[in-house]
């Protein structure tokens, strides 16, 4: 599973108060004593407490690629200037007088570096609405990447959350989690974490650098071009550099193989129906008229249609970049 791992977006957000979701609502008791109860429930479900961090754990799944890099430090800057402009979300833990982090773990993590309580929402949540809470913070706060988003996806099934809490947690379809986890599946964890989350960097791009896996090590090709980047290097030119240099390594591994390579398609019962050659430049169908006459005059007159249906059934396979 994903961990600690990545670059950060750097700078404390404004608050975004559609991010705090409504507070659990309580079955009530008769006469006013229970509408009193519920009351002050409300108002504590509501209040912002000032909360020593060390009584904070951070745990559960990770929504973001890293919490130990320049970002934190850059965020524990802007709080020891400004205050803490934005409160986490905790709830209470099973032990007492300790809470569980539910969102605004690089927050807590940069309060902990500039000392002092930190401002804490604290609100009793079982785990399902724990994880949609915070999914959705992080979705209105800054839109994860979709490598994030992949990652998170892939912790949450992991650890065995249905899948209409996963789609609730990021907004997505069961289509948009299963686009996701496509994607995750081809590549090793290690290649995200020399990456990192490269915003802006969507489906559509992965999936191209996860083709070139069946060519190439995508691990040993990241870690011999990052190598070589400066360390400003951002996270997108980082993925770019790597695909650019797997997309190289691929073209030559295409070249170095024997040409003219082919194969017989045949149908149902075994006879031939044509002859599929591939090289390092083409790919051919190639129909013999004097084995298949009727066939091969069917393609020739509805070869132009068939290849558009076949090319848009492949753009719509690939989906949109994002």
């Amino acid at each position: 599973m994903a961990r600690n791992i990545f670059n950060q977006p750097p700078k404390e957000e404004p608050e975004v108060t559609a991010s705090i979701p409504a507070p659990v609502k309580s079955s009530r008791l008769p006469g006013s004593v229970g509408g009193l109860r519920d009351s002050l429930r409300e108002i504590t479900a509501n209040s912002i407490r000032d909360i020593d961090p060390d009584r904070i754990d951070i745990e559960g799944l990770r929504d973001r690629l890293g919490l130990e890099d320049d970002s934190i430090n850059e965020l524990a800057e802007s709080i020891r200037k400004h205050g803490q402009q934005v409160p986490i979300m905790v709830r209470p833990s099973d032990q007492p007088d300790r809470y569980r982090v539910v969102y605004g773990r690089r927050r807590l993590a940069a309060i902990r570096k500039v000392g002092g309580t930190v401002k804490a929402i604290v609100r009793t949540l079982d785990d399902d609405a724990s994880l949609i809470a915070q999914g959705q913070e992080n979705n209105l706060r800054l839109d994860p990447s979709f490598i994030e988003k992949a990652l998170f996806i892939k912790e949450m099934q992991e650890a065995g959350y249905k899948p209409g809490v996963i789609q609730d947690a990021l907004g997505l379809t069961r289509q948009g989690v299963s686009n996701h986890r496509v994607v995750i599946e081809q590549m090793p964890d290690e290649l995200f974490r020399l990456i990192g989350p490269a915003h802006g960097i969507g489906r559509r791009q992965w999936g191209d650098l996860a083709a070139l896996s069946k060519k190439a090590s995508l691990v040993d090709i990241a870690r011999e071009t990052l190598s070589l980047v400066k360390n400003d290097t951002t996270s997108p030119e980082k993925f770019q550099a790597v695909f650019d240099a797997a997309s190289s390594m691929a073209r030559g591994v295409a070249k170095r193989k024997i040409p003219g390579q082919s194969s017989v398609v045949r149908d149902e019962s075994g006879t031939p129906l044509a002859t599929l050659a591939i090289d390092g430049r083409s790919v051919a169908i190639k129909i013999t008229r004097k084995d298949n006459p009727e066939f091969g005059q069917w393609v020739e007159e509805n070869a132009e249609a068939m290849l558009r249906q076949i090319f848009n059934q492949w753009r719509n396979e690939r989906g949109p970049g994002s």
